[in-house]
């Protein structure tokens, strides 16, 4: 497979660079992977696609306000994005960024009046800070949304909450898990008193996700690593699911990729926490172990969250689907619309 297959045009005009003024409001294009049916339809119909005794997995990871403008003792600006959490117990005294113009190990940079000492120039564009204060708090303070650069735009104060998700709950993303920005506690308590099983799990999702792949041979791009939880709860969950002949439903290709990256401890051990760094690069040619249906949105062309979707309803499929949502004027990429493939 080569890059160039997972190509498709998008107009401009439909890339969403603002949330719908209402959240939940989205169009919802309904996909059934066996045979290419599609329907179109609205975010709040998805409780039509769920039954009684489906699992829906959710990522309950909460994005910081991961854009930093520093400044040097000289005057100079700088501009810093924090590196997502991995592990259960980061230090954000001494963390990564990765950073814009020019930095030396040395280097002293002020964010409000807190002062922060690149230590180590990784290469590639990443150093490693140290500050006396903590980075998520100054982040939090001085911080502002690492919004994807295609919107073209700066964040405002919308963002801090529409780029968020309603369950967000354990900080450590620099990039929202996009397919849940579109789902509403009222949909949640529809879905649950339906008798569909609401279950989470933790993927803090990295500006890796959405880099560019830079080889031609789709097999041989190498997939970041990025930390993930998965409670003992929701793996029981899933069991009990699988062994009663329910679905598995991962609400995003983020939590697609942790489960599918576990697979093997969720479905043949006794249910117990995991943890770990999920760096699985999912494409055509995957068999999924773990989900039974996906709820995702409209990706970028050629990048590797569309190979995730593509693998799961087959390029044949998904392809005249997003040609139909062009050619229907849906929106596009993270405040655009949504799909779900069943």
């Amino acid at each position: 497979m080569q890059l160039s297959d997972f190509h498709y045009d998008i107009p401009h005009e439909l890339i969403a660079d603002q949330p719908p003024a209402v959240r939940g409001t989205s169009r919802l294009l309904a996909l059934n992977r066996r045979t290419g049916v599609i329907n179109d339809r609205h975010y709040p119909d998805i409780v039509d696609y769920l039954n009684a005794g489906d699992v829906l997995v959710i990522n309950d990871t909460k994005v910081l306000k991961a854009r930093l403008h520093a400044r040097k003792p000289s005057g100079g600006e700088r501009e810093l994005v924090l590196v997502e959490q991995h592990g259960s117990r980061d230090d954000w005294f001494r963390h990564k960024v990765i950073y814009r113009r020019k930095l030396h190990a040395g280097d002293t940079l002020f964010v409000g009046d807190d002062e922060l000492v690149v230590e180590e120039i990784l290469g590639g564009g990443i150093a490693v800070v140290r500050s006396q204060r903590s980075l998520l708090d100054i982040a939090e303070e001085y911080g502002s949304v690492p919004l994807p650069p295609y919107m073209n735009r700066d964040a405002t104060p919308t963002d801090i909450e529409r780029y968020q998700t309603v369950f967000a709950r354990e900080i450590g993303s620099v990039a929202a898990p996009t397919a849940s920005l579109n789902m509403t506690d009222e949909i949640l308590a529809q879905l649950h008193a339906k008798g569909v099983i609401i279950a989470h799990a933790t993927l803090h999702v990295g500006l890796g996700t959405f880099l560019p792949i830079r080889v031609d041979d789709v097999a041989k791009h190498t997939m970041h690593q990025e930390y993930f939880s998965i409670p003992a709860a929701t793996i029981a969950a899933i069991q009990a699911a699988k062994a009663s002949g329910n679905r598995v439903i991962a609400l995003g290709t983020t939590m697609t990729r942790t489960l599918e990256y576990a697979h093997r401890q969720i479905l043949h051990e006794s249910p117990h926490d995991i943890t770990g760094e999920a760096d699985i690069f999912i494409y055509p040619g995957y068999k999924f172990q773990v989900i039974d249906a996906l709820i995702t949105n409209f990706h970028l062309p050629e990048s590797t969250v569309l190979m995730l979707a593509a693998a799961f309803a087959g390029w044949n499929i998904l392809r005249p689907a997003y040609e139909h949502a062009v050619a229907e004027q849906y929106r596009f990429f993270s405040y655009g619309d949504s799909m779900i493939i069943a």
